[in-house]
């Protein structure tokens, strides 16, 4: 039942992107306006880190024993990961009801898939007690249907890089502008590390609009302990907290950005919104961090099994150079075994941008088509462009099952195995090894 009515809403527009915030805005004032109804706002956007800085923020609030709305996108294996309500995953009962009223209001009308079922979002959101909603932009920001919250309680804005530059310009100053637009008037915005063009952007655009920007590198900061664990430092507080729960010395710099927003609600705000936040939820918060296909280890499942004693298999859906320029960093730290790879990205992505700075540190490389996705890279095109960015060893395989077990017979020694490209062949990875 639930892929039927989601079939039926990928149906009522004939594009799959078209931004606009006017056929959202006309079927959430036909559902009484819930946008309008929410706990206090936390509004992300950005290029890279959005749902590890989301995961995080959840997190910290879950341990602090206060209940979060969460809303992101895409899914990885079934639809209701998009939608937390108050900390819980919607049953199919209970999601089938929510989209079949929503479906109804619309009345048939052309609107995206991403528009309606984000306001089958608010409108889930509206209806359940929360202390807050953290809400991830699907596409942009100015545009996004996430961008009618008036007056959110904090925007966030994560490192901007080039991507989906069909939709949001083909330079990195437009890119940056779309971001910005999640910006409110006197709303403060905690504010990654960005490039220079990027950043002037955005400051003209918080001058623009009298918006606080916390920075960080200015404001706050974080940097790694001797024995590993994470020192925070803002404008008001210093904290030694544990290693973040996710791989890669990036999330070091996403759980600053979440600990800086917790910082500002807490106590630096005007009027703090959650002044009683107690400070042993922070270590826990960050060791209890969940994440799946961001640079995450399998341990169990079919695809696991198929791996010998010493093998390990990761999987991490990042699908644009600057994702790849962050796993190729952590991957430095991999020396212990040699590293092989699969991978399969949409042929619509900056394929040699993303292979650039990584195709070179796989020792043997398998690429794959994505199961079930017209737009994906044919997996002999990914080995050819895997070649041409000096990957020594790449070729195409039919599966990712055959993918790993060419690469086990490869080996000679335990290896370390990657899965990457696309957040689409994440999911499909995961739903096969459950």
């Amino acid at each position: 039942m639930i892929d039927r009515i989601l079939d039926r809403l990928t149906r009522l527009h004939p594009k799959v992107i078209d931004l606009s915030l006017e056929r959202v805005l006309g079927l959430l004032d036909a559902l009484g306006n819930p946008q309008d109804r929410l706990p206090p706002v936390i509004h992300v956007a950005g290029t890279n880190g959005k749902g590890s800085t989301v995961a995080t923020l959840r997190a910290l609030f879950e341990a602090a024993g206060l209940r979060a709305h969460v809303y992101t996108s895409p899914h990885l294996v079934r639809f209701a990961e998009r939608i937390r309500i108050a900390g819980a995953l919607p049953s199919d009962p209970q999601l089938l009801a929510l989209l079949e009223e929503v479906e109804a209001a619309n009345g048939g009308n052309p609107i995206t898939f991403f528009e309606i079922t984000t306001a089958a979002a608010f409108l889930a959101f509206a209806r359940s007690p929360a202390e807050i909603c953290i809400l991830e932009t699907g596409l942009g920001g100015r545009l996004d249907a996430t961008n009618v919250v008036e007056r959110p309680a904090l925007t966030v804005l994560t490192p901007i890089a080039m991507d989906h530059e069909s939709f949001l310009g083909g330079r990195i100053e437009a890119i940056a502008a779309e971001k910005a637009g999640i910006m409110k008037r006197g709303v403060a915005c905690v504010v990654a590390k960005q490039g220079r063009k990027a950043a002037k952007v955005l400051d003209a655009r918080s001058t623009e609009l009298g918006v606080p920007l916390i920075k960080e590198g200015e404001h706050f900061f974080a940097r790694t302990a001797s024995d590993g664990g994470l020192i925070y430092r803002g404008p008001s507080v210093e904290w030694s907290l544990p290693a973040p729960a996710l791989a890669g010395a990036f999330q070091y710099r996403n759980t600053a950005l979440a600990l800086a927003c917790i910082e500002r609600l807490s106590r630096t705000a005007p009027v703090p919104a959650f002044p009683d936040f107690p400070p042993g939820a922070l270590g826990l918060g960050v060791r209890s961090v969940e994440w799946p296909a961001r640079l995450q280890r399998l341990t169990q499942g079919p695809l696991v099994d198929l791996l010998p004693e010493g093998w390990e298999l990761w999987l991490d859906g990042g699908h644009n150079p600057h994702a790849a320029e962050a796993i190729a960093q952590h991957a430095r730290s991999w020396r212990d075994k040699p590293l092989m790879g699969v991978f399969g990205i949409l042929s619509t992505k900056d394929v040699d941008g993303y292979l650039e700075p990584l195709a070179a540190r796989f020792h043997t490389l398998r690429t794959v088509a994505i199961p079930g996705e017209a737009a994906s890279l044919s997996a002999e095109d990914g080995a050819t462009a895997a070649t041409r960015h000096f990957c020594l060893d790449a070729k195409p395989a039919p599966s990712v099952e055959a993918a790993i077990a060419e690469l086990v017979a490869a080996g000679s020694a335990p290896a370390r195995i990657l899965i990457c490209g696309s957040l689409y062949l994440a999911g499909t990875v995961l739903s096969a090894n459950s």
